[in-house]
């Protein structure tokens, strides 16, 4: 017997009270609680549901996350030798916003459409108009696949950044000690071309990810830094009950078990009244260190993170997939391999990860 959509929804426990039968058909999400698609998607033809962990499981929270982000990037390029006079930028979340592009040649923040048409250009925080713009950009046109000269500053983790390279620019143009020039900043002998402090600021922020206190800052104070939801446990419950569950993170292990306890610390499992079930259990595969997107292509040896120690075992693992493992590399084909996934074709990994 089918199920009718309304009947549906009159099971769906958490729909606003009173509802009638024409409201309930009617009945939409919030947006932020919605998903939305570029394709028609026929889920049960999907055999496995692949999750990162940063900014997907581990939603965090805006602006304070950014902002402690901004923040030690700039100590880092303090560090290394900028101003002093940088310690003073105040992280202003209402400035970047993702999808731009970052001209390493003029220093420009630029907003195109999908074929390469300038819609907006700003130099620091001065927004350039027409006739200026077709002065540096003829017909107010970008080549958009010059990644070399272009970089596309396209994920949340880029807004800091983002805001930065605007700050940078500004504080360098407005700086008496410096001229400006077509291509950067001169100081004396000394020249600074934006590129030369587009790879600095990239420098930085890899540093700040990789080697510097970001991870240690948001650990010691998760509930400000990241968002919890009870309703995670249930949703890849319910996913794990029709299909394969996956996760897959750039992050290192022990960076990743602290989050993951972190979301998954409530009193009840899946559902209230139900056991409390450790954060392993809800996946079938569970990989750190996955480089993305070097993950997507050739990839890196796969190996097997001891969860005692947090360190990697030596060796390459060959053997079967086991649930409660801990992965450390590997590749796309590597997974699709042990999640039994031989038939996969190039886009069915893509509808996998969220």
């Amino acid at each position: 017997m089918t199920t009718s959509w309304s009947d549906r929804l009159q099971n769906h426990t958490e729909l606003p009270a009173n509802m009638d039968g024409v409201a309930m058909k009617k009945y939409r999400r919030e947006a932020h609680q919605r998903v939305f698609v570029n394709r028609s998607l026929a889920m049960e033809k999907i055999k496995c549901f692949g999750f990162d962990m940063d900014y997907t499981l581990a939603v965090y929270k805006s602006p304070e996350y950014e902002s402690l982000g901004f923040d030690l990037t700039v100590e880092r390029l303090v560090n290394i030798g900028y101003p002093q006079e940088l310690l003073n930028f105040v992280y202003d979340p209402s400035f970047p916003t993702r999808g731009l592009l970052f001209d390493t040649t003029y220093g420009n923040l630029l907003k195109v459409d999908a074929y390469g048409n300038i819609l907006v250009c700003v130099h620091g925080f001065n927004f350039l108009r027409g006739p200026d713009i077709r002065e540096i950009y003829p017909n107010k046109f970008i080549q958009r696949g010059d990644t070399d000269r272009f970089y596309i500053l396209n994920t949340l983790f880029n807004l800091p950044e983002t805001y930065l390279f605007a700050c940078l620019v500004d504080f360098f143009s407005n700086c008496s000690r410096y001229s400006s020039c077509e291509a950067g900043f001169k100081n004396g002998d000394l020249f600074m071309s934006y590129k030369s402090m587009f790879q600095d600021v990239r420098d930085g922020v890899d540093w700040v990810h990789m080697k510097g206190s970001l991870k240690e800052k948001t650990v010691e104070n998760l509930e400000k830094y990241v968002a919890k939801d009870p309703k995670l446990p249930l949703l890849l419950s319910r996913m794990n009950e029709v299909a394969k569950v996956f996760l897959a993170t750039n992050s290192d292990y022990k960076y990743t078990e602290k989050i993951m306890t972190y979301l998954f610390d409530f009193p009840h499992g899946p559902k209230p009244g139900t056991p409390h079930r450790p954060w392993k259990s809800y996946f079938d595969m569970i990989l750190v260190d996955a480089r993305k997107p070097v993950f997507f292509g050739e990839g890196t040896v796969l190996r097997q993170v001891d969860t005692t120690t947090g360190r990697l075992r030596i060796g390459t693992y060959t053997g079967p997939l086991q649930q409660g493992i801990v992965y450390s590399g590997g590749s796309s084909d590597i997974v699709c391999d042990l999640l039994g996934l031989k038939e996969k074709t190039s886009s069915t990994l893509e509808t996998t990860f969220w």
